[in-house]
């Protein structure tokens, strides 16, 4: 009687600890509030976060060309509701479909 007692607690202590762990994604904390004009150059494409899942805040994640001495590729989170980023991404989607 002990044996299977202390195998499902055991069990539901390791299903425990696997969803405490959760999934923190690379979510945005805050806003950029301009860019450079040779930063804008360098943004290869972007995604939205949106406020589902573990992130609680909705940006606009521009992905910039990496550079050969760079570990990972910088990002570069932005207020998705302000005109200078909806202009951005704009530009973004117009070179994605002339490159296609």
């Amino acid at each position: 009687m002990k044996f299977p007692a202390l195998f499902f607690l055991l069990l539901l202590t390791s299903m425990y600890l696997s969803l405490a762990q959760g999934s923190y994604g690379d979510c945005c904390l805050g806003y950029v509030v301009g860019m450079r004009v040779s930063a804008k150059r360098n943004i290869e494409s972007y995604r939205m976060q949106e406020t589902d899942g573990d992130c609680n805040k909705r940006a606009v994640v521009f992905l910039m060309k990496k550079r050969p001495s760079q570990a990972r590729q910088r990002t570069v989170c932005a207020n998705p509701d302000k005109p200078w980023v909806q202009h951005l991404m704009a530009g973004v989607d117009q070179r994605m479909a002339a490159q296609n």
